[in-house]
């Protein structure tokens, strides 16, 4: 393997980038064939595979080209909220989006019952006290669309109903909350239900990705 004799028949290979001889004969690999879909996700769709209870998921919008590939979705996005979700069958993107050490950003959209006082969106951008600590900063900007209480915000954790959390802490009720972007992976004007595609060679430069 890669100019060396293999220790074992059991030896792990890199079917991506090892090269492997017998009797100095190259053997060709088979290489996995990885998708990325990036899903618009509807309300009322869980973020998982399969439900036992018959309720809609992420996995039923996969088209039907890609239905035989084993496809799993990169974090989670609660029920009550939309937008951006990624599904693939890499491992190793799906680490890099969701291992705490690396804090790739996380931006929502939303739709607030009252408006946020300027006191208030710095509580926000310095930290606000939950019951499970406090949170990193964020980034919070109000909407240019005049026909909503709406606010960006902008964050790098993954805890549980974080944003709903946070602006509840202030005494505000998220009316809707849509996640708009990943990275550098944005959900642009997909619509709702939609799914494209996109090549790896594509996310890691949306995501600024290099592989270990």
């Amino acid at each position: 393997m890669n100019g060396v004799k293999a220790d074992s028949l059991r030896q792990a290979i890199d079917s991506r980038q090892d090269a492997i001889t017998i009797d100095n004969r190259k053997i060709e690999l088979q290489r996995e064939s990885f998708v990325y879909l990036v899903l618009n996700k509807p309300l009322d769709v869980l973020t998982s595979v399969t439900d036992n209870r018959g309720r809609k998921t992420v996995t039923d919008f996969i088209p039907e080209k890609f239905k035989h590939q084993r496809l799993y979705p990169v974090g989670r996005l609660d029920i009550n909220t939309s937008g951006l979700v990624l599904l693939t069958n890499d491992g190793e993107i799906t680490n890099r989006l969701t291992h705490p050490k690396y804090g790739h950003e996380k931006e929502y959209l939303a739709v607030l019952d009252k408006s946020l006082t300027p006191e208030e969106v710095q509580k926000l951008e310095k930290g606000i006290e939950l019951f499970d600590g406090l949170t990193a900063p964020a980034r919070v900007k109000r909407s240019d669309d005049t026909s909503i209480i709406g606010y960006t915000i902008v964050i790098h954790e993954g805890r549980k109903r974080q944003v709903r959390r946070m602006f509840m802490a202030l005494g505000r009720k998220v009316l809707r909350l849509k996640r708009i972007r990943m990275g550098n992976l944005t959900l642009g004007n997909l619509p709702e239900g939609a799914v494209r595609e996109i090549s790896r060679t594509e996310i890691v430069k949306m995501l600024e990705i290099k592989r270990a």
